[in-house]
Parts: structure tokens; sequence; C-alpha cells
């Protein structure tokens, strides 16, 4: 007779085999791939001294593993990208500790997805519910501050909230495709004006001399890599002033394990490599991570980070272009405006009921702003708008 499935919490991915924790999957998410999150923390990216102390949270009935969620413990918010400094401050002004916390996310990572992995015979209802039974008793005997969960799908979004998750709402800017045959037929949609604004741009990359290429999975050599990383460095000292949260050692490792979903645009001016931008991919979307160069050229990132990847979609019929957190420039150049979302359990009630009326005010100021930003793209307002 079967038993009652039980929680078994992991401090490293490597603790279940890739092919297990893998077989979960049901799509090419790339970013929550065993592969993907062992690199992380081979690295030394995703570990207790870096401040992500795994605790991936398994659910097993007998032999058969049910379902998985990347879990961390937390001893600060850094490459979250949603951001609870104001809770953390306000609750330690109180006297208490707001951390460690716990954290479902994909570290250093804003792209919506899975977060909990799930057997085929199972249903996210099913099982979530007594994760965050486990989540929460685990909360209250060492005593946490709270559990966070950060830019989930809509099944889980939903099923959080039915549970009585607080939710809270983020914005971003992707571009979907509208079955577009090229460049041009994407560019038809914009007005006149942003048209010609959008075409002088691109010309302006090229008339400085350079030439831009699409490396894909094996393509991608090691001098490559090494380039990039270089350039991943002085992005984050010019932006920061550190050298980036990530090391050669992941990008090499992920370069091996996840060749065949990393798109690697390279910008050359005459046999000079001088900067690069790195995407993942799956089935249906492209995802821009992290863009880098040796000097300054005019229009340079826009190519690299945007239309290039704009283009690469097209050519390969992918639904979607997530190019990562921020950037309102996105919006002119036809990236729509769309909410995130994060869910989250804070252990003291009087702490709670404060997020619970922040997040009801932020919700109304974002939802306002998404407005706002609708009316700023670049497309032709048709007749019907």
């Amino acid at each position: 007779m079967n038993r009652s499935p039980r929680i078994e919490w992991l401090n490293s991915i490597d603790a279940v085999p890739a092919a297990q924790w893998d077989a979960l999957l049901t799509g090419a998410y790339p970013f929550l791939k065993h592969a993907f999150l062992a690199a992380l923390e081979h690295s030394g990216a995703a570990t207790a001294r870096s401040g992500w102390q795994p605790q991936h949270l398994l659910l097993w009935r007998d032999q058969q593993l049910l379902a998985a969620m990347p879990l961390y413990l937390k001893s600060h918010s850094y490459g979250e990208y949603v951001f609870d400094w104001s809770w953390a401050e306000a609750w330690q002004r109180s006297g208490h500790a707001y951390y460690p916390k716990l954290l479902s996310a994909i570290p250093f990572t804003p792209a919506t997805g899975p977060r909990v992995l799930l057997a085929a015979d199972v249903m996210i209802d099913d099982v979530f519910g007594q994760m965050l039974a486990a989540l929460k008793t685990r909360i209250g005997r060492e005593q946490l501050s709270s559990f966070h969960l950060l830019f989930p799908d809509a099944q889980l979004r939903e099923s959080g909230r039915a549970l009585g998750l607080s939710e809270r709402m983020g914005a971003q800017y992707h571009w979907f495709n509208r079955g577009f045959a090229s460049f041009d037929d994407f560019l038809a949609t914009f007005s006149s004006r942003k048209r010609k604004n959008l075409r002088k741009e691109r010309e302006r990359v090229y008339a400085q001399g350079l030439h831009l290429q699409v490396l894909e999975g094996a393509a991608i050599s090691a001098d490559d890599w090494q380039r990039f990383f270089h350039f991943y460095q002085m992005t984050y000292a010019k932006r920061s002033g550190h050298s980036g949260y990530l090391s050669a050692e992941f990008f090499n490792e992920v370069g091996r394990t996840l060749c065949d979903q990393i798109v690697m645009v390279v910008a050359r001016q005459h046999d000079e490599v001088v900067a690069a931008a790195l995407n993942f991919r799956d089935e249906t979307t492209l995802y821009g991570r992290y863009w880098g160069c040796s000097r300054e050229f005019e229009f340079l990132h826009f190519e690299a980070c945007y239309y290039q990847g704009i283009e690469y979609c097209i050519r390969h019929g992918l639904q979607r272009f997530d190019p990562g957190a921020q950037g309102e420039h996105k919006i002119q150049r036809g990236f729509e405006p769309i909410a995130t979302y994060s869910l989250h359990w804070i252990e003291h009630a009087g702490l709670r009921r404060a997020v619970d009326d922040f997040l009801q005010r932020e919700q109304r100021h974002i939802e306002s702003y998404l407005r706002e930003a609708a009316a700023l793209l670049p497309f032709k307002v048709t007749a019907d708008a």
C-alpha cells in the first residue's frame, strides 16, 4: 500500500540524479534544468558562502519522485530582481531578523517559468499544498521570516493564490511574434516616424564598420566564451563596481552542458571582437541574459541585444523574446509592457498585514504604469483601437 508523500530537503542539486530531476520537465525551459542549477552551484554562485544555500525541496511517494522545487536559504536579497529590501529594513527596525529567508527562484535569472516540476500524472494542486505546509513548518521551527517564490508560471501562481500566498506584481518588456515573415514585416507595424528611427539606428551600427554574427551550440568556441566573460565583467564593473555574480567556470560549464540552448551574438569591427550578447532558448522563447563590450559604439547594444534577437525569433519561429528585466527604452523598439508576478508568505501576522497593504497599493500603481507604457509603443494606431 502506498504511503503518504514525504518531503526531502537537498543541500545540493547533485544529491538527485540529473536524469531523475530532468524527467519532471515537460518542456525545454533552460533555467530549471539540472545542468543549469548545477553550474550555479559548482561555480560557487549559488552556495551557502554566496548567500544562496541550496535547500531544494522534493516530494516523494515511495520511490517515485512526484515534484521538485528549486529552493534556497537566503542571507540577503541580492540577485533576485524582486526587491524586498524595504520589508527587511522595516522588520529589522522593529528588532526582528528578516534573514535568513526561504526563496524559490532561479538565481540571477528574472525569467518567468516553472518553479515546481511535476511527474507526468501529477497536477500542481495535488502537491503544492503539502510543499507549502512543509515550508511553513520549517519557517516556524527555524524562526525564519518568510518564503518567496519569484516569476512563477500561471498554473503555480493560481495555486499559490488559492493557498493564501500574497501576490506581487512587477513589469517587464517582451517581444511577441505575430507571425512575422521578416524583420521588415515586423517594422511594418510601426508608425512611419518610429520605423525610420529604428532603421537609422541599425544603419548607424553598420556604418561604424561593425559586423554581427549569431553563434549557436558547438560553434561557440572556448575563445568566444573567454571574450564574453571579459565583456560581462567589464559591464558589471561599469554598472555596479563589482565583477558580476557569475564566474568563468559557470559560463564554461553551461557552454558544455546546455550548448544546444545557447545563442551568442558576436560583434566584430574589422577582425576584432568588440561585443557579445548571450541568450538562452527553448522551444517557444528566446531569453536575453547578458551583454558586454570592450568599448562603446553608438546603438550597438540595441542591435546585439534586441534586433538580432528579434530576427532570430522570426527566423526560427519562436513566439516570444524575453530580453531580461528593466529597460523602458525597449518600449519604443516594440517590446510590450507585461505584468510579472511573485508569491510571498510572511510568518509574522503583523508584518504580513503591512506587506499585503503595500502590495495592494503597489499593484494599483503598476497597473496604471502598464497602461501608460502601452500607450508609448511605436505601433500604428488602428481605426478600432
